[in-house]
C-alpha cells in the first residue's frame, strides 16, 4: 500500500543525489520506531513487524515513476550474505512497490509488514529504480542503509 502526504518529519535521515538524479530523502520506520543502518529493530518471531519506507522530494522538479523493493538478507560477516530466506521471512502483502511520482517538498509512503519464522539478525536491503522512460542510461538502483532486526523467541506467558 502507498500512502502520499506533504508533511515530513524527520527519523533516519538518508539522501541520494546523484549525477542525474533529483535529490530525494528516506525515512524508515520499523514497527513505529525511527531506523536505520545504526541502530537494530527487535521483533519476536511470529509476530507482524510494520515497515514503512518514506521518499521524500527535496528538490524543486517532480520525481518518478520509482520501484522501491525490500530484500531481506543475513549477513555472516565474514563476507557471505544469504539471500534464501524464503522459509525464515515472508511478507504480509508485497515487497515491492510502485511510486508514480512524487511531487518537489512531498512524500511517498511505502507500508508493509513482515513476518520472521526464525530467531536470528536480519537485515532489510530497501532499494529504488528510477522507471522514467526518456533517459539514455540503463536503469539503475539506488540504496537506502540496509535496517538491522534481530528477531527474537516469543514471550512466554507466565504459568
Amino acid at each position: 500500500m502507498i500512502v502520499g502526504s506533504s508533511d515530513h518529519t524527520s527519523s533516519s535521515d538518508v539522501s541520494v543525489n546523484r549525477p542525474g538524479h533529483k535529490q530525494i530523502h528516506g525515512d524508515v520506520v520499523v514497527n513505529g520506531k525511527p531506523c536505520d543502518c545504526d541502530v537494530i529493530a527487535d521483533c519476536r518471531v511470529g509476530d507482524a513487524v510494520s515497515l514503512e519506507v518514506k521518499l521524500t522530494n527535496r528538490s524543486k522538479s517532480a520525481v518518478g515513476p520509482f520501484f522501491l523493493t525490500v530484500v531481506p538478507f543475513q549477513d555472516y560477516q565474514n563476507g557471505v550474505q544469504n539471500h534464501d530466506l524464503q522459509d525464515a521471512v515472508t511478507f504480509i502483502g508485497s515487497s515491492t512497490f510502485y511510486i508514480s511520482s512524487v511531487n518537489p517538498t512531498e512524500n511517498s509512503v511505502c507500508v508493509g509488514a513482515l513476518l520472521f519464522l526464525y530467531t536470528g539478525d536480519f537485515y532489510l536491503n530497501i532499494k529504488f529504480q528510477d522507471d522514467s522512460t526518456g533517459r539514455d542510461l540503463p536503469p539503475a538502483w539506488f540504496c537506502l542503509p540496509s535496517v538491522h532486526i534481530k528477531a527474537q523467541e516469543p514471550i512466554e506467558a507466565a504459568a
